[in-house]
């Protein structure tokens, strides 16, 4: 594993194609699905279909943000509404801060599956392996609820890989089978400090993400059909 403090990644689809050829030796061919967290990691996530040859899906995840301090995530909110609360935050912020933040992000994933799944459901996870892909992991709370949702859906294995990782994150992620990251830096302060480029995504540039993840598999079945 790289511990290197420097960029490593030009920008997200770099990072997407450098992961996607480290997870190749153990998961091409057994017909993983991938799974992006919108909206960072639906772009990662496409370039590791890709290289995979693979289908693509995005899942939503909103972090809870704890007030007064908006990057720090107390807990997560997915896409079928599931909540997860850290346990340390868990008595240090009022019931009913805790709610009104729930309450706000659960309107928020209501829009994002509105906007950027025109309300159409998750697909078949029975059976499945399943790599949940984000652009990194700072605390990783966003990816629990993820997990369990997984689970829930009776996916066979449930993989998280992502490009940088830092050292401190949540417990509840080693729930996952495995978890593949490409960087943990020495001295880790946020993920984007090891890309060149880590600039938010639009949601136009997101959608326009997807309707390309829509034609990957299409197009590996129509390759392997000329090849058989």
């Amino acid at each position: 594993m790289n511990r290197s403090n420097d960029i490593v990644f030009a920008d997200r689809k770099d990072a997407g194609l450098q992961l996607g050829h480290f997870l190749s030796a153990r998961y091409k061919g057994s017909d993983p699905l991938v799974m992006g967290i919108a909206r960072g990691g639906v772009e990662v996530a496409y370039y590791v279909a890709q290289c995979l040859e693979t289908d693509l899906n995005m899942v939503i995840s909103r972090k809870l943000p704890v007030p007064g301090c908006p990057e720090v995530g107390f807990g997560a909110i997915a896409e079928d509404l599931s909540v997860y609360i850290a346990p340390r935050f868990r008595r240090s912020l009022e019931p009913e801060t805790i709610g009104e933040i729930i309450d706000e992000q659960t309107d928020e994933v209501n829009r994002r599956i509105g906007v950027y799944k025109h309300g159409k459901p998750l697909p078949d996870l029975r059976g499945r392996t399943v790599i949940i892909v984000d652009d990194g992991i700072a605390t990783g709370v966003t990816l629990v609820p993820v997990i369990r949702l997984c689970r829930s859906r009776g996916a066979d294995r449930v993989i998280v890989a992502v490009p940088v990782a830092g050292n401190n994150y949540d417990a509840l992620l080693d729930d996952a089978d495995a978890m593949e990251i490409l960087v943990m830096p020495e001295w880790f302060y946020a993920v984007g400090q090891v890309y060149a480029s880590f600039r938010d995504l639009t949601d136009d540039e997101l959608l326009a993400i997807v309707r390309k993840g829509a034609y990957l598999r299409s197009g590996w079945e129509h390759v392997r059909s000329l090849h058989s």
